[in-house]
């Protein structure tokens, strides 16, 4: 049932505007507020804070289905579910309440901001960092491809304290938007992912009173580092949905196509191929079910996570390219499905830890 309301609700209030918003490069605030107001934003967050009180595997769901569509906008999962569990997990009770509501109806918009310039996967090296005022803090620094940027209220921002070397000294802050120092560079004009906005971000000396900080003072890595499972598991779903989708189309459109007079999809080739990677996909489903419901018990082991983020989003790029491939011509045409999702699945490889890194961390558990 809730499968059903989750596509309903992006069949009808997101699929109409989608081409719209990937010109215009932002889904408008409108759609975040229709998405509260349909119980489909922080879903797993607790019904105190007006959420549905639901599990990872409704999150899932909902990341499953706006997949299938095709749909790289609104970055309805970052701020669900990697945002709000920040301050769930983590934040105080007076945070949380201050907060959480307004992120369930959509009042609110959420963003991750880890990304520096210099600075991506090895958050070591980041440098936008905070030096104490009296009983404030004053944030200063810049970061980057940041994931609804344009558009969010809220930043989780990690920084380092002034001086400070090591992981050990990462803090995570809350900050609100609209502070004044806080900037946003233009939007990024990207190869995929139009409809999801994506900009830099500047922090010109923002004042902060101490109780924006998450947890403890350059305590931040250890909950970067638990939360990250759950963000790498996300990447993963959402490439293995795809990839699903993808032979749909090129299942239906190699059965309306002829070349020679004959059906495309009754070429060797072309079954062989289909049946190739419909045996892929089901054996990255399966191993993506397992890891669900570890997760949804919370412990899924972080190595796993990063095994799920690197060969799932590695099998979406290879289904995706057969597929196009299929399609012949049409196939690099962006009316078509399969070229917008060819463009978009490329970043899926890079974000939430380069799969170069992932590949490292499983190799340090060997």
């Amino acid at each position: 049932m809730f499968r059903e309301t989750a596509r309903r609700f992006f069949e009808k209030e997101v699929v109409p505007f989608h081409r719209d918003w990937e010109k215009d490069g932002v889904a408008p605030r409108s759609v975040w507020k229709k998405a509260g107001e349909a119980g489909l934003l922080c879903v797993a967050m607790p019904e105190e804070y007006g959420a549905a009180g639901s599990d990872r595997i409704a999150s899932a769901i909902l990341i499953e289905e706006q997949s299938r569509l095709g749909l790289s906008g609104p970055g309805f999962s970052t701020h669900s579910d990697i945002v709000a569990p920040y301050i769930l997990n983590y934040g105080t009770d007076a945070q949380r309440q201050k907060w959480l509501p307004g992120m369930v109806s959509g009042d609110l918009i959420g963003a991750i901001v880890l990304t520096e310039p210099g600075a991506g996967s090895d958050l070591r090296s980041i440098r936008t960092s905070i030096r104490r005022e009296g009983d404030d803090l004053v944030l200063s620094g810049q970061k980057t491809f940041i994931t609804n940027g344009q558009c969010a209220d809220l930043l989780v921002v990690a920084v380092k304290s002034d001086g400070a070397g090591g992981a050990k000294d990462i803090t995570l802050l809350v900050v609100e938007a609209d502070r004044e120092g806080v900037s946003r560079g233009k939007n990024f004009e990207k190869i995929g992912m139009k409809a999801q906005d994506t900009c830099e971000l500047f922090f010109d000396n923002v004042l902060l009173p101490s109780s924006n900080i998450l947890g403890e003072e350059g305590r931040g890595f250890p909950l970067l580092s638990k939360e990250l499972a759950w963000e790498r598991l996300q990447i993963a779903l959402g490439a293995v949905a795809t990839s699903a989708a993808a032979l749909e189309w090129t299942r239906d459109y190699t059965q309306s196509r002829k070349a020679f007079g004959t059906p495309v999809s009754e070429f060797q080739n072309t079954r062989f191929r289909l049946a190739e990677v419909k045996t892929e996909i089901e054996i990255a489903q399966v191993f993506i079910d397992r890891c669900l419901e570890e997760v949804n018990e919370d412990h899924l082991d972080v190595t796993v996570a990063a095994m799920a983020k690197y060969w799932c989003t590695e099998l979406m790029g290879r289904v995706l390219d057969q597929c196009l491939q299929l399609h012949g011509g049409y196939g690099y045409i962006w009316e078509y499905p399969i070229a917008r999702a060819w463009a978009d699945a490329r970043v899926h490889r890079i974000y939430g830890g380069s799969n170069e890194i992932m590949r490292e961390l499983v190799a340090r558990k060997l």
